[in-house]
């Protein structure tokens, strides 16, 4: 390697250093975690789990079934009351 060539191409390699450890660039560990534990808490508020969307669809049908036995419950009131206009 040639003096020279050293010379000339220091200055441009030591201000490509300083730009990238000046726009941090490089992530280390320790902000890498906390940005994934940002993640995570801001999904846990958002998002709900696969076991909890299964358990909201049970109660969704529990409460169609008793809508639907209502429904027949005042049906049968009606049409024994004599209200049944069909």
């Amino acid at each position: 390697m040639n003096k020279d060539w050293l010379y000339k191409y220091t200055p441009l390699v030591l201000m490509c250093i300083a730009i990238l450890l000046q726009y941090n660039l490089f992530v280390t560990p320790e902000k890498l975690e906390h940005t994934h534990r940002e993640i995570l808490t801001e999904v846990a508020q958002v998002y709900i789990t696969k076991s909890e969307f299964g358990n909201m669809k049970e109660q969704i049908g529990d409460i169609n079934q008793k809508l639907d036995k209502i429904y027949d419950t005042l049906i049968n009131e009606r049409s024994s009351d004599g209200f049944n206009r069909n």
